[in-house]
């Protein structure tokens, strides 16, 4: 198994957000799969969480079924490092793509979606991703609500993930999210998209736990 760097680049901060890819040792390739972690700064959980799947790869190549795994760790280190919601410049990256539903949304506060659509270097590396890669499913990890939430043509994965990870499928995650992936991805391109909420607490082990079968279903099935 065969997992390396794909692609880099700097954040405003100068922190390094990295693409990772997994490639099967014979070459064959069946689907392609993207996660993504820390869309949200003060959302970390879901980091841990894929590191951890990297180290169940490693220790079991079988795992990905033959597919390509796409990962990056966490899509926004300057959030992170602050431990705020946004990015350096205060742009919440969940509402910085071009999508349809965009215009009207807040630029300010937080849930800032930025003076125009994708003014974010983050939101252009995920958008350049998906435009090169073209994945067949995405999943990224959020917190707090513990739900599995989908957009586009991913009901009957997010029903499988429910059932081994006891989280409840929410279709609507409950208020608006004007320029949000999951429309920019799912909803708009119609790829499945997850989003997996993870609980806004607790022990990052037990999340682990809690959700490693329904992470092994999604990167394999």
């Amino acid at each position: 198994m065969i997992i390396k760097p794909e692609k880099k680049i700097t954040s405003p901060k100068n922190n390094e957000i990295r693409l990772l890819k997994v490639e099967t040792p014979d070459g064959k390739k069946g689907q392609t799969v993207l996660l993504i972690g820390v869309f949200h700064g003060d959302e970390p959980e879901g980091e841990y969480l894929i590191d951890q799947l990297i180290k169940d790869i490693k220790e079991n190549p079988d795992l990905t079924g033959n597919n390509e795994i796409l990962i990056i760790p966490c899509l926004n280190p300057d959030g992170k490092q602050e431990n705020i919601r946004g990015n350096s410049n205060g742009i919440d990256l969940n509402r910085n793509f071009p999508t349809k539903n965009r215009p009207g949304c807040d630029e300010a506060g937080r849930y800032n979606c930025g003076y125009q659509a994708a003014s974010e270097v983050e939101t252009l590396f995920i958008m350049d991703i998906v435009e090169e890669y073209k994945p067949d499913r995405i999943l990224a990890f959020h917190s707090p609500y513990k739900v599995v939430n989908y957009d586009g043509p991913a009901e009957k994965i997010a029903e499988k993930m429910s059932g081994l990870n006891g989280y409840p499928v929410q279709v609507d995650i409950g208020y608006p999210t004007p320029g949000s992936f999951g429309t920019y991805a799912g909803k708009e391109r119609n790829i499945p998209v997850i989003t997996l909420e993870l609980p806004g607490s607790g022990d990052v082990q037990t999340m682990w736990q809690d959700n490693r079968k329904a992470l092994h279903y999604f990167i394999s099935a």
